[in-house]
């Protein structure tokens, strides 16, 4: 068993941080709203700092998940960053979706300090925090992989390492360009399908057996029908991944026309109150675009 500290308890962060600790690892805590943090001490025992550098105190791995390239830094870097605290020879893991970029930036920083760095997104969503199921890509060195996975192993049901540092930032990229085609390609289906006066749902679950089938199908269909998105990943953040893919391809000269446009389709929605809405949620367009209640 380790000592660990894990910074950022959102959605996210709460059940990982969670896991970490039922699997009998020494967990310290800390979220900007401290009364979060006290929450999870009272819920899981563990303790809380009052910055990531005095929750990093002692820790072999830091584990951070918080909102975009600027909260990571805020949590890493300066006198009450994690890496302060941090002694050397431990590790930083970051669950972050930030840009490549900002990895080999933090990166390069832990190292001068001895300190190993593994960028780690996730995919699995809330569900798959709370379930412990989710999908970890990553990058770093071997030797700080390996030492992260068994760490990691309590909230995960897939871990692949892809490369250096970056190469886990870049593959989340890939699963976000993935999933907007498909959820743009779902919206328009079931659409088409409740226009035509099929029952969608029944649909839905036929499609989802063959080969237009997908995870998005087999969890969202229902959903998208019945007009619910109060649940999943928010459109906001969905906005923010893919600003950092655009962002990336156009330095690589890669072009995206897909998701970018569907970028777009996606600020309509944040334009019509649905920001926080479930990324699903594309298929409100079309409702609104047919003058139905939204």
């Amino acid at each position: 068993m380790a000592k660990l500290a894990f910074l950022g308890l959102g959605v996210m962060g709460y059940p990982m941080a969670g896991h970490l600790r039922a699997a009998g690892h020494e967990v310290t805590v800390f979220n900007r709203t401290a009364a979060k943090a006290e929450a999870w001490t009272a819920e899981h025992g563990g303790a809380h700092g009052a910055t990531p550098r005095e929750a990093a105190l002692g820790a072999q791995f830091v584990m951070a998940c918080v909102g975009n390239d600027d909260d990571l830094r805020g949590v890493v870097t300066g006198p009450d960053g994690a890496l302060a605290g941090m002694e050397a020879g431990a590790v930083f893991v970051d669950h972050t979706t930030v840009s490549a970029i900002v990895s080999r930036e933090l990166a390069d920083e832990a190292s001068q300090k001895s300190l190993g760095y593994v960028d780690a997104p996730v995919s699995g969503g809330q569900a798959g925090a709370e379930n412990g199921q989710l999908a970890i890509m990553c990058g770093g060195s071997e030797a700080d992989f390996d030492g992260a996975r068994s760490v990691m192993e309590a909230y995960a049901k897939a871990i692949t390492h892809f490369g250096p540092v970056g190469s886990g930032q870049l593959t989340k990229m890939v699963n976000q360009i993935c999933i907007a085609g498909l959820v743009q390609g779902i919206s328009e289906a079931l659409f088409f399908a409740m226009e035509s006066g099929l029952d969608a749902k029944k649909v839905a679950g036929l499609v989802a057996q063959g080969a237009g089938g997908s995870w998005q199908l087999s969890n969202r269909a229902d959903t998208m029908v019945d007009n619910e998105f109060e649940h999943g990943f928010a459109v906001d953040w969905m906005r923010k991944d893919l600003g950092i893919a655009l962002e990336q391809a156009q330095a690589m000269g890669v072009s995206l026309p897909v998701a970018a446009l569907v970028d777009q389709f996606y600020g309509d929605v944040q334009a019509m109150g649905g920001g926080r809405w479930d990324t699903s949620s594309l298929i409100q367009r079309f409702r609104k675009l047919h003058g139905q209640k939204v």
